[in-house]
């Protein structure tokens, strides 16, 4: 009896365990088996003679079946999710120093250390969970995802339902919707965006204002700066000539130009002074520039191996300004050994990045180590004086579980793009499925 395509593939497809590398391979086969075919027949065989020679051209089935299954098994990064590990836990060590600031210790270490160990299996559950999706099934939800974080940005600025720190907030029931609750759906929404190459420049510019002005109407400083650098990174990373992404960098660059003159002129005397603390916080030392140069003083006293007895007051010591109250508490040693262990995701993605083929993946691990590279770097920047001071946590350490679970998301999809990663056929890789 003859041996035709489909009883061929099947026949592969039984020696393979994932669901998500039966489709693969079938398609592949199928691309190859069919290009074989129509060889045969410009040589002058029929149809059926020239499958079945196409058939018999791919091997045992049965023998390349197993050796795909080994080759397309789903993976897991272990070094990203054992980097994940360390550093959740590394997280808890802020509450140490917790009684150091308020008078009930057992008070303030318990209620925050079991907090914190809530959003940490929160974080653990959607980092676990978005590893197990599959990324491809996302890029055709681009606009749907974006219409959600329009929907959020949207009742935010103009229907919030509380107030906290200047900030709106929804709250519904015990869930408290913030304004870094839409990042998670622009950046999937961006990632197709920037992988669909119908869709012009000059809508892209559309785009990005729409969210910037809801941002603007709150107004979430920290949320707009992440967004911007996330929409920017991935924008130098696009289909895009050179030319066109070097002329628009200079039109932002312009432009913002224009803009900071016109806020600075507009400005009250006490915006002004804010500034000019940051530039020169010696001449403000009273007012503005004393928290910069409180803050320095700490720094310079940790020393190598800290004052775990230190009492000198620090702002919110678990969340924004963690860094600092570490430093102080365990030294320089271990604040630079931090720094370097959260620096390694950065690494990671990269990595996995130069090994991925599928065009939205790869925007989507670009758009990843943007997000988590401006937090990073913002708030250790900010800290250290380089930055003027704006709210940004230090991923995975700080307190809070909007935080925890973003940093979570990012890390849960870069692990769903590299299970995934070779499950791009060779033939078509490059073409999303809306082209055929």
């Amino acid at each position: 009896m003859k041996n035709n395509k489909q009883s061929y593939l099947m026949e592969v497809q039984n020696q393979i365990r994932s669901k998500e590398a039966k489709e693969f391979v079938s398609a592949e086969l199928n691309y190859h088996i069919t290009a074989m075919k129509s060889e045969w027949i410009n040589k002058g065989l029929n149809e059926e003679d020239s499958e079945e020679k196409a058939v018999k051209q791919m091997g045992n089935p049965i023998t390349l079946g197993q050796r795909l299954n080994k080759l397309h098994r789903p993976k897991v990064d272990w070094l990203t999710i054992i980097l994940l590990v360390i550093t959740l836990g590394l997280s808890f060590l802020p509450m140490l120093s917790l009684g150091n600031y308020f008078s009930d210790e057992a008070m303030s270490m318990g209620y925050y250390a079991k907090h914190k160990m809530i959003f940490v299996l929160l974080g653990g559950f959607v980092a676990f969970g978005m590893m197990m999706v599959d990324f491809r099934k996302l890029e055709k939800q681009g606009w749907l995802f974006y219409g959600i974080a329009m929907i959020i940005l949207l009742l935010l600025a103009f229907f919030p339902s509380d107030m906290i720190n200047g900030l709106p907030i929804i709250i519904i029931g015990s869930l408290r919707i913030e304004s870094l609750m839409a990042i998670p759906f622009l950046f999937l929404a961006w990632a197709s965006i920037f992988n669909d190459k119908r869709v012009k420049i000059w809508q892209m510019g559309i785009l990005v204002i729409i969210p910037c002005y809801f941002l603007f109407k709150m107004p979430s400083i920290s949320t707009i700066y992440i967004y911007g650098v996330m929409v920017l990174v991935m924008f130098c990373w696009s289909q895009f000539s050179r030319k066109t992404i070097l002329s628009s960098l200079i039109f932002l660059i312009s432009f913002f130009l224009i803009i900071g003159f016109i806020f600075w002129k507009a400005s009250a005397t006490y915006q002004k002074s804010r500034l000019q603390a940051f530039l020169n916080p010696e001449q403000y030392a009273d007012t503005f520039g004393y928290m910069i140069l409180y803050i320095r003083e700490i720094l310079s006293k940790a020393g190598w191996f800290g004052n775990a007895m230190s009492t000198e007051f620090i702002p919110t010591p678990h969340a924004d300004f963690v860094f600092v109250n570490l430093t102080s508490y365990f030294g320089w040693i271990f604040a630079i050994t931090l720094v370097f262990i959260l620096s390694l995701f950065i690494v990671r993605i990269i990595v996995i990045a130069r090994k991925v083929h599928h065009s939205y993946g790869k925007f989507l691990l670009i758009g990843a180590v943007a997000l988590y590279s401006v937090q990073l770097v913002t708030n250790i920047a900010m800290m250290l004086g380089f930055l003027p001071m704006i709210s940004m946590s230090l991923p995975f350490i700080s307190y809070g579980l909007m935080p925890t679970l973003f940093n979570a998301f990012l890390i849960g999809v870069v692990l769903s793009v590299y299970r995934r990663k070779d499950l791009v056929p060779s033939g078509f890789k490059a073409k999303p499925a809306r082209v055929n």
